[in-house]
Order: C-alpha cells, then sequence, then structure tokens
C-alpha cells in the first residue's frame, strides 16, 4: 500500500481495486453458476450452514489483513445474497 499524496491519488487507486475487485466478482460468479450444476434441491443452493461457514473464515482473514471484520462481513452477507440469487437461476433453468 502507498501513501497518497492528494485526493486523486487517492481515487486512483480505489479506481485501480475497484477494477480488481469487479474482475474477482465475475470469476467468483463463473463458479457460482457451475455450482447449480451439482446441487440437487434449494436447500443445497441456500446453504446457510455453508453462509456461515464461508462468513467465519472472512471474519478471521479481516482479522489477519487488518480489515474491519464487520465491515468484511456486511459486503460478504449482501455477496452471497446476490449471489445465492443468481445461482437460484440457474438451478431453476437447470
Amino acid at each position: 500500500m502507498k501513501t497518497c499524496r492528494n485526493l486523486e491519488d487517492v481515487r486512483a487507486e480505489i479506481d485501480r481495486l475497484d477494477r480488481a475487485i469487479v474482475a474477482l466478482l465475475a470469476e467468483r460468479g463463473h463458479y457460482v453458476g457451475q455450482a447449480a450444476r451439482f446441487k440437487k434441491t434449494e436447500d443445497q443452493v441456500r446453504a446457510p450452514a455453508r453462509v456461515e461457514q464461508v462468513i467465519a473464515k472472512v471474519r478471521a482473514l479481516a482479522e489477519g489483513q487488518g480489515a474491519c471484520p464487520e465491515v468484511v462481513e456486511a459486503v460478504y452477507r449482501a455477496m452471497i445474497d446476490a449471489f445465492i440469487r443468481l445461482e437460484m437461476g440457474a438451478f431453476k433453468a437447470g
């Protein structure tokens, strides 16, 4: 991480990170779409126990990286919810 000299530097770094985050979300979405092929029921798509497992994992990762675990959890819960809706659509489409 670098120290920014001004607001424009900060915004440029955030824009750089946003490009990387969106690319990773696209990759994650690709695998979420594939996961629907292996699931037999809507309950398996929702997978609440798996959601909590992921949340616990990313909270620990956040603490190790110096990120705020509450923010990471909130972001992941929103992301997981959106991906479950996407996966449910793929699951129902067969």
